[in-house]
């Protein structure tokens, strides 16, 4: 699934930046086993991206987390799926129809989520 948003977010930046290379692109997610796995490290390599480092244990600062998983869940709540390659096709559909707003609105989160931690100096407790 992690390399499939990748490739999504991938095509998306091509599709919207036509003429410009996707080089220079930042990429922020936490550092979990799967976002560190090699074929995801690699991939994100191949394609000329940086890694924004991201503190361990703090979902609060993962988008993924607070802001994408709660209506992925919702939206898919009750579906029973045949096969990965149906859940890959829904969860694709899902991200494609979302609005301009609702990405934009995660980064404006994000930012807020970063001056707190920066803030309390990553003390959590």
């Amino acid at each position: 699934l992690q390399l499939m948003i990748i490739h999504y977010q991938f095509n998306y930046i091509k599709n919207k930046c036509r003429g410009h290379q996707s080089k220079g692109v930042i990429l922020h997610h936490d550092n979990t086993r799967p976002h560190t796995a090699a074929q995801t490290v690699q991939t994100i390599n191949e394609l000329g991206w940086e890694l924004l480092p991201h503190p361990p244990y703090s979902s609060d600062l993962a988008p993924s987390d607070f802001h994408l998983f709660g209506p992925l869940k919702a939206f898919t709540r009750g579906t029973k799926f045949e096969s990965d390659d149906e859940v890959k096709s829904v969860v694709s559909d899902w991200l494609r129809h979302q609005s301009k707003d609702f990405y934009a609105e995660v980064i404006r989160k994000l930012v807020h989520r970063w001056e707190k931690c920066v803030t309390v100096l990553g003390d959590y407790s």
